[in-house]
C-alpha cells in the first residue's frame, strides 16, 4: 500500500533548473531515511542525494553537490529535489526512495538500503 509518485520532470536546456517532487502515501517519510536516484539508458541506477530520517544529515553525489538540494515537507509527506545548473549528463529517469531502516540516522547511497521506490520521472537536459 506504500506508494511514492514522482513529478516535475521535463525537457530543459543546459543551465536551467527543475524541481522534482515525491508524494508519498501509506508511509510517513519522516520516519525513514529518504533518497533520490537516477538511471540513464544503458546505465545502472546511481545515487544522487539522501537525507537522514530527521533531516539532520544529507549526502550528495559529488557531481551534483552545490547544484542539487534535497529537502522535505513532513506536513505534506513529500520529498523534493531542487536541481539547478542542469547539465546534459544529468539526463535520466529520477526515482525517489524510502529507506529500509526505521529512523535511519545515516544517509545512504546504497540502493539496497531502500525498500520503496517510485516509478520515476524523466529529466532530459539538452545542450
Amino acid at each position: 500500500q506504500v506508494q511514492l509518485v514522482e513529478s516535475g520532470g521535463g525537457l530543459v536546456e543546459a543551465g536551467a533548473s527543475l524541481g522534482l517532487t515525491c508524494a508519498a502515501s501509506g508511509r510517513t517519510l519522516s520516519q525513514y531515511g529518504v533518497g533520490w536516484f537516477r538511471q540513464a539508458p544503458g546505465k545502472e541506477r546511481e545515487f544522487v542525494a539522501a537525507m537522514s530520517w530527521n533531516g539532520l544529515s544529507t549526502l550528495y553525489r559529488d557531481s551534483v553537490k552545490d547544484r542539487f538540494t534535497i529537502a522535505k515537507d513532513d506536513y505534506k509527506n513529500r520529498l523534493f529535489l531542487q536541481m539547478n545548473s542542469l547539465k546534459p549528463e544529468d539526463t535520466a529517469v529520477y526515482y525517489c526512495a524510502s529507506g529500509r531502516v526505521f529512523r535511519g540516522a545515516t544517509p545512504s547511497s546504497q540502493i539496497d538500503e531502500y525498500d520503496y521506490w517510485g516509478q520515476g520521472t524523466q529529466v532530459t537536459v539538452s545542450s
